[in-house]
């Protein structure tokens, strides 16, 4: 067996998530936009002049298309994941990046999961548990038929594994 180290894993997540990510913010600001909206129209003309609720509607706008736009692209270049016969690798994040390596011997559970919007894009999470304090790896973003091959390849090469995952 392989001696795992901490390395920069291979595989991407699927292309989709992308759209996934960018699809999930821009409905996190859709309510920013939404409530900032209401407030305008609500708002009695002693508060704030409208041209400062406006103004304020514009920032957000732009900084919400900012944000729609860059985020998701720098989020695909960062994250990948990998499976041997050694080890779970992953890496992730876009501002707070994170390296994680799991020793296969360590596995307690496997799991996979797709909320509402990842089953629209037909995308699923697999979550690696282990005995580690640091709690468990997450593998997101991958297409339903990878998420499920790398729930059977790890639930098979732990279930190969001698020891009890502590």
């Amino acid at each position: 067996m392989d001696t795992p180290t901490l390395r920069s894993p291979q595989h991407r997540v699927s292309r989709t998530a992308v759209w996934y990510w960018a699809a999930r913010a821009a409905l996190g600001w859709l309510v920013v936009i939404a409530a900032q909206v209401f407030w305008l129209v609500m708002d009695d003309e002693n508060a704030l002049p409208v041209t400062t609720h406006v103004a304020a509607l514009v920032v957000t706008a732009v900084v919400a298309v900012a944000h729609v736009t860059v985020m998701p692209q720098w989020r695909y270049r960062v994250h990948r994941w990998e499976a041997t016969s050694a080890a779970v690798f992953t890496q992730s994040g876009w501002f707070k990046q994170e390296w994680r390596i799991a020793p296969v011997s360590r596995i307690q559970t496997v799991d996979s999961e797709r909320g509402p919007l990842e089953q629209l894009f037909r995308l699923a999470n697999v979550t690696v548990t282990t005995a580690s304090a640091a709690g468990p790896i997450k593998v997101g973003g991958l297409d339903r038929d990878t998420a499920q091959r790398l729930v059977a390849d790890l639930t098979a090469a732990a279930q190969a594994t001698a020891g009890d995952a502590t």
